[in-house]
């Protein structure tokens, strides 16, 4: 698989240096506007870090300048690695993209050695200044006597019967393994009944991997676990075969189905007129139940039927209308008992909500104001792209196709995504803008209001950048700021947690609160916990709180959007591993999961800021701590996490967590600042401090 991988990075590699030399060729050709930098390079990080054990024999080196580089001067000539005291020489290829070159060896590096990296003078930025010194870093690279992994033990244990249908499925293994090859496509469980892979997260932390199913397994059925050759060790060997075993559920529990959460939510206001209608489950669902039999629209109070197509994926049932809504209308949707569960257990009632559509609004939409100015000039490096409309827009039709940036010059559109909210559309690009360099920002007439009126012609305008960068600045996290837990799913306990600061959970109800023993205020808008220190609130409490969470749960997801679409500084630092790392303020990026097994410290003033882009799962192991130093606070950090985060027992964290699943902390846990999690946060006995303001 590995060879595979590495081969495809190599033709593309080339492809890179070919197309980069090449721009290098007609730019000093054609006498592009880009005004030169006499200021000579620099290098902002080096990964792996300088002095890197047990490095994986499949790795890559790779370096982070401060500013564009010339990429044809990055070759196997200006980026070296040699190996042992007589520096032998190692071969690669080297490509560059966005200020970083990469040395990627062509073969797997030698176990138990001494490797040196360097990059020479012969390195020259884009404005033709080389590099003053040479840089270079030395690491070693692990061994051992047997280098090919395998597994020591597995739960459920081979042949296993009357297996609850809630279990985690475990694989633990002889040694360190990579955590990038650990996902649902490595770690597998499958139902002999013919129903094919289970969805599920898969986790590793400790020479364990853990397979946690999506929903309740089926009962009195067989399932086979696999991990496959695709598992590496973090010394790049395979295991020699696929490792698999069986096991059988037992009788269970058939609970009953719940709707744990609806888009639009109950008593929704201002809903666009061209959405779809959503049902989340508690459990996992017949999909043949689910149609336009037991998934209907109504509208007005004489419950006129609205035609549409039913869908159903991961627990949730979609109701797409065939044409736009009514505006200023009120609709109800209702899930019928109809609807089973995958165990046949029906609803024990129907579920009905109700929403109103945005009115009429006969206005164009058009741009009142737009950031950078047009014709500004000295525009951050790091900046975002952002226009003001007169009207509410449909948030579905701003996207990278209807605004888009570009670079004058040629070389296509700038790569980023588009965040819309309060009238407010946002361009964040991928990467940091080019030095000295004119750019067209269009917001063309693809973009449409609330109504379905397009803008009557496209909006463009230009700036120029300068070749400094603004300091970073905190994500806003909105109303979601108001809360130190804030989930969508459900926060769990195991008493007795401590939790300085309010908690909240929508659209998921009271019923998703659970360990606390909670007390109602007598005006019943929220309610105590003696583990709380603070308010509990749910959607189900009496006004303004449904109120008050929905906008806080959007303005979480937007905040989730806005970290994830900052330009990182640093790419792939520590190959994903950063223990022992002290780590200067910046936007950090990783494509896979991110390990912190030994403790790193944040390093900067007060008003520094730390984002951390995580592909996969985030896991800080047991005992491990985030410190911080130079007067670092953690109202300043931000984790933002596209799979699921884990605190291992006893683990400290700092910092505002952004997930787009769980979060879960273990035994004795703790972090100073939010958990913001758009599934479930479990806590055991943990500690929760929100930040000092």
């Amino acid at each position: 698989m590995f060879m595979h991988q590495k081969s495809y990075l190599l033709k593309q590699g080339a492809a890179v240096l070919l197309l980069l030399a090449f721009a290098g060729c007609s730019g000093s050709g054609s006498g592009a506007s880009t005004t030169p930098s006499a200021a000579a390079p620099g290098i902002m990080a080096s990964t792996p870090s300088d002095g890197t054990r047990d490095f994986p024999r499949n790795g890559s080196f790779k370096v982070q300048f401060d500013k564009p580089m010339d990429g044809a001067s990055l070759t196997a000539n200006s980026f070296t690695l040699t190996s042992g005291a007589e520096a032998v020489p190692v071969k690669g290829l080297v490509t560059y993209t966005n200020s970083t070159a990469a040395f990627w060896p062509a073969t797997p590096l030698p176990r138990d050695s001494k490797l040196t990296a360097t990059i020479t003078t012969e390195a020259k930025s884009a404005s033709g200044v080389a590099l003053p010194t040479n840089h270079s870093w030395i690491l070693s690279t692990g061994g051992g006597n047997s280098p090919a992994p395998t597994v020591l033990s597995n739960t459920p244990l081979n042949g296993a019967v009357g297996v609850s249908l809630n279990p985690s499925i475990t694989a633990t293994f002889s040694q360190a393994m990579e955590p990038g090859t650990l996902t649902t496509s490595t770690f597998t469980l499958t139902s002999l009944a013919g129903l094919g892979t289970v969805p599920g997260t898969v986790t590793y932390a400790n020479s364990v991997a853990v397979l946690t199913p999506a929903g309740p397994l089926m009962s009195n059925t067989t399932y086979t676990a696999t991990v496959t050759t695709g598992t590496y060790s973090a010394f790049g060997f395979a295991l020699a075969s696929d490792y698999v075993w069986t096991f059988t559920t037992g009788a269970g529990a058939a609970s009953t189905p719940t709707v744990v959460s609806t888009t639009p939510f109950n008593g929704a206001l201002g809903v666009p007129l061209n959405g779809s209608i959503s049902a989340t489950f508690s459990a996992a669902m017949d999909p043949t139940t689910l149609t336009g039999s037991t998934f209907t629209l109504t509208v007005g109070a004489a419950a006129v039927p609205v035609p549409g197509t039913v869908s159903y994926s991961n627990s949730t049932a979609v109701f797409l209308p065939t044409s736009p809504l009514v505006a200023n209308s009120t609709y109800t949707a209702t899930i019928t008992t109809g609807a089973k569960s995958a165990l046949g257990v029906a609803l024990a009632t129907s579920y009905p909500w109700s929403f109103t559509t945005i009115g009429g609004n006969s206005t164009t939409p058009t741009v009142l104001s737009n950031i950078p100015l047009n014709g500004a000039l000295g525009v951050p490096l790091n900046g975002s792209i952002s226009a003001t409309f007169n009207v509410a827009m449909d948030p579905t039709t701003l996207n990278t196709s209807t605004f888009t940036l570009a670079l004058v010059s040629g070389f296509g559109n700038v790569a980023g995504i588009v965040t819309y909210a309060n009238s407010t559309a946002v361009f964040l690009p991928s990467s940091q803008l080019m030095s000295n360099s004119t750019y067209l920002a269009t917001i063309t007439t693809g973009a449409k209001s609330t109504s379905g009126i397009a803008l009557a012609a496209n909006y463009a305008w230009t700036f120029t950048t300068g070749n400094t960068k603004a300091p970073g600045l905190p994500v806003n996290l909105g109303a979601a700021g108001n809360f130190v837990i804030l989930s969508k799913a459900g926060i769990s306990t195991v008493p007795a947690s401590a939790i300085t600061g309010d908690i909240g959970v929508s659209p998921i109800k009271a019923t998703g609160l659970t360990g606390f023993t909670l007390t109602a205020d007598p005006s019943n808008v929220f309610a105590t916990s003696t583990q709380v220190a603070g308010k509990v609130y749910a959607s189900d409490y009496a006004p303004p709180t449904p109120t008050n969470l929905t906008t806080a749960v959007l303005d979480m997801q937007l905040a989730f959007t806005n970290a994830a679409g900052r330009a990182p500084d640093v790419t792939e630092l520590g190959a994903g591993n950063i223990g022992g790392l002290t780590i200067a303020p910046g936007v950090y990026r990783w494509g896979t999961g991110l390990l912190i097994p030994t403790n790193i410290t944040l390093t900067g003033s007060a008003t520094d800021v730390w984002i951390f882009q995580v592909a996969q799962n985030l896991t800080l192991s047991p005992t491990v701590k985030v410190l911080l130093a130079g007067g670092a606070v953690p109202k300043n950090i931000f984790w933002q996490v596209a799979g699921s985060v884990e605190f291992g027992t006893t683990a400290h964290g700092e910092g505002v967590v952004l997930c787009q699943t769980a979060i879960a902390l273990r035994t004795g846990a703790s972090i100073n600042g939010r958990l913001l999690a758009q599934t479930a946060v479990t806590l055991d006995s943990s500690t929760v401090v929100q930040p000092a303001p």
